[in-house]
């Protein structure tokens, strides 16, 4: 199974910018070994199931919570495919395949 989780969460009650708070969450994630895709809009990780995406929300809302943020957004999409792992990166290189559009 693969799970691919957008993202995003953040408190609403620390002002204007919240990197701070957002790059503790995106700290958990990287240490967890997530494949994961940091956007300007939120985060994109990839688990093996769906209870280990929900465990990354959960320990980002913690984070917060422990920071003492009383008020916290957050927003969640969830592509859930049996079988087929890889999803991260295999996804956007068949776009860029049918497109032609050179790699890096």
């Amino acid at each position: 199974m693969s799970v691919l989780l957008e993202f995003a969460m953040f408190p609403t009650d620390k002002g204007e910018s919240v990197s701070p708070y957002v790059s503790q969450i995106i700290k958990m994630i990287h240490d967890s070994g997530c494949d994961y895709q940091l956007t300007p809009m939120g985060t994109i990780i990839e688990t093996d199931t769906l209870s280990a995406a929900m465990q990354v929300v959960e320990s980002a809302y913690q984070i917060l919570d422990q920071a003492g943020c009383d008020r916290i957004y957050s927003s969640l999409k969830l592509d859930i495919r049996k079988g087929k792992g890889g999803r991260l990166k295999g996804k956007v290189e068949s776009v860029r395949d049918k497109i032609g559009e050179v790699r890096c």
